[in-house]
């Protein structure tokens, strides 16, 4: 098991460019198995999860040719039906959350799939229903876990069937599965209170080039004509906005000044402004944002002077994998900030390690935190922790080069599973990292 070794205290300084986003890619890496054809995926992240992924589709029969370091070529013109029926496939997908985005297209492309749990970070549960609800409402029936641990998805026997669903909750997943296995469904399927966050939107318009009838793409109605069949493409994944919140928050926290390059400023909803209420000055030159350095970041109260509240929302609020870098942000502003996480109930249990270190928490319940700023008059202490999951991993990791002394964490592949070479990319801006 991997740990970091940081030295605390630290300013950084230089520039930091966001590597391809995670969340995207494995939607779009799980879309080629729609095709026959080449698909062509250009800035995909050289993480855990994706090359996990990536191996997976592997074991099923799908060529794979990495071009450059960051451009992947799969064909999945001859899969290994005996494999996706094996015990080791539910196995392997067991183990990674984003092997469930493969069950749309295998269920629309092969006309059944074995649906395991999906694993990933342990932040609470993280239930699949609006899958299942939309593959039933697409005329699938499922059957009961199966001897190999999964449940048993089935098609009609003349296929898929488009519909119109409204769906309970916006699931970005739970989504991307939906529209995957519609494209190829007979007739029109309609989603609404579809997820409209930009990775699901970059899905469609890649599913677009292949030859998908999408309309009502960035919105949260979403009409599909089903095709016969779909094409090859070429794609590019943005860049993860969730690096970019990282970096915002590695700057405030370290009080040192950096630009973060070539960030898609348009597809990053409202988290600059979620920085901002901490009293973050940011900066939009062209595509990249800069942040420069300050001694002081004073959390904006609300307009009546009460204690402001940032919580997570679908699209276009913001995302919950960054409340926990907020969170620890805070723990350095001058001010107080209520912290609510609605999504899941595990994911603020990580703060434990941040009040061993000193930080002035109150964890209220599950789901929400009171942080009371001590505007650096009061420096995290240096701590042994480990690495819970991938985004209080990165967290804490902020925290540590805060803090005074050298800090230890361990399980950083949680970390890895999310951030290519932070601890090397980190170190050009000026950070001491030592992984052991």
């Amino acid at each position: 098991m991997n740990s970091f070794v940081i030295e605390g205290g630290r300013t950084l300084s230089g520039s930091i460019t966001p590597l391809g986003a995670k969340n995207e890619a494995l939607q779009v890496i799980s879309a080629v198995l729609l095709t026959t054809e080449p698909v062509t995926i250009t800035n995909i992240p050289d993480i855990l999860d994706v090359r996990n992924l990536i191996g997976l589709l592997e074991g099923m029969g799908v060529e794979v040719n990495r071009d450059t370091p960051d451009t992947y070529t799969f064909r999945a013109a001859n899969l290994d039906r005996d494999f996706i029926e094996s015990r080791e496939f539910v196995v392997r997908c067991s183990s990674l959350r984003g092997s469930v985005m493969l069950a749309g297209p295998l269920l629309t492309r092969l006309g059944a799939v074995n649906f395991p749990q999906p694993g990933g970070d342990k932040i609470g549960r993280r239930k699949v229903d609006t899958h299942v609800f939309g593959f039933l409402k697409l005329g699938a029936t499922v059957a009961p876990q199966n001897e190999i641990g999964a449940t048993r998805i089935t098609a009609p026997a003349g296929g898929l069937n488009g519909c119109y669903m409204l769906l309970e909750e916006a699931s970005v997943t739970g989504t991307a599965n939906i529209i995957m296995a519609a494209t190829l469904a007979h007739g029109e399927t309609t989603i609404y209170n579809a997820a409209c966050e930009p990775y699901i939107q970059q899905l469609c318009r890649m599913l677009i080039a292949m030859g998908a009838k999408i309309d009502g793409v960035g919105s949260n109605l979403l009409h599909i004509k089903g095709v016969e069949t779909l094409s090859g493409a070429t794609h590019r994944v943005l860049p993860d906005m969730i690096e970019v919140g990282s970096f915002i928050g590695l700057a405030a926290i370290t009080r040192s000044s950096l630009t973060i390059k070539n960030v898609s400023i348009e597809n990053l909803g409202i988290i600059p402004d979620a920085f901002r209420k901490l009293g973050v000055t940011i900066e939009e030159r062209g595509d990249d944002l800069f942040i420069p350095a300050k001694e002081s970041y004073v959390i904006e109260t609300d307009f009546d002077g009460s204690i402001p509240t940032i919580s997570d929302a679908p699209w276009p609020g913001l995302t919950p994998d960054l409340l926990s870098v907020i969170l620890v942000v805070a723990t350095q502003c001058s001010g107080c900030v209520i912290i609510h996480q609605k999504m899941f109930e595990s994911r603020l249990f990580f703060v434990d390690r941040l009040i061993d270190m000193g930080a002035r928490i109150i964890l209220c319940d599950p789901h929400r935190a009171v942080v009371i700023g001590t505007d650096h008059k009061y420096p995290l202490r240096h701590n042994k922790m480990s690495s819970p999951d991938i985004r209080a991993g990165i967290a804490l990791l902020l925290a540590a080069l805060s803090a005074d002394g050298t800090s230890v964490i361990g399980n950083v592949d949680q970390i890895d599973r999310g951030y290519e070479r932070i601890d090397q990319r980190l170190n050009t801006l000026g950070a001491n990292i030592v992984r052991l």
